[in-house]
């Protein structure tokens, strides 16, 4: 896979620097400052709820994830960027080691969570609640609407791209520098196309890149090489 390799990188969002984290997670290195997307917890138990049955470590998974990255970059600030979970009630069945999970990482520093379409109003788990956050340039919201500056979720961006050996699908931020759309960051979730016709109403020129995470390197390919 061609383009620009490394386990993090730098995206420029309307004029703002912003690292790329392999994890998913996005990271405003002046502001120290660290943006989540999707986390989707209990979304194992809300199928099982409805009778599909997924094994159970989905919450404990993607906290296991959020916890290690918190942990290297050490944020003043956490955005949750909205459906942080899977349902209204999906707060309601965190575990109590979920729960004391989710008070270590606030310690200590500012946390909001961002309304999603799924959880419209998280409660009971600390930090604060907001619609949008805007920072500078930089506005952060669940659904994105394509304005400049605007990073956003809700998509569950990926990418399928040709290597030598093999085509590749995965998850990736997409950007054209002046709005973003992150990755999904919980464990049990599924992602959209970038070729989508929902992508085409945000980046209607194509003109934009997808880094795409991998295995052990974050690959930045045009948008072009992505089908």
């Amino acid at each position: 896979m061609r383009g620009t390799i490394c386990s993090s990188g730098m995206m420029d969002v309307a004029g703002t620097a912003l690292r790329v984290d392999l994890s998913g997670a996005l990271v405003w290195d002046a502001q120290r400052l660290l943006v989540v997307s999707d986390l989707h917890l209990e979304k194992g138990s809300s199928f099982a709820a409805r009778g599909t049955l997924l094994p159970p470590f989905d919450t404990v998974a993607t906290l296991q994830r959020l916890t290690a990255v918190i942990a290297h970059y050490d944020p003043r600030t956490v955005i949750a960027l909205g459906d942080s979970f899977h349902d209204r009630e999906a707060h309601q069945r965190l575990t109590g080691d979920d729960r004391a999970c989710i008070a270590n990482l606030q310690v200590g520093r500012d946390w909001i969570w961002i309304t999603g379409n799924h959880d419209p109003a998280p409660r009971g788990v600390g930090g604060e609640v907001a619609d949008a956050i805007t920072l500078g340039a930089v506005t952060f919201r669940h659904e994105p609407t394509g304005a400049r500056g605007e990073i956003a979720g809700h998509l569950h961006p990926k990418a399928r791209v040709a290597t030598r050996a093999r085509t590749l699908e995965r998850r990736c931020f997409v950007s054209d520098g002046e709005r973003a759309v992150m990755p999904a960051f919980g464990a049990y979730v599924g992602g959209l196309s970038v070729r989508d016709a929902a992508f085409a109403k945000l980046f209607p020129k194509r003109a934009f890149i997808a880094h795409v995470l991998g295995d052990t390197r974050l690959h930045s390919i045009a948008a072009a090489r992505c089908y």
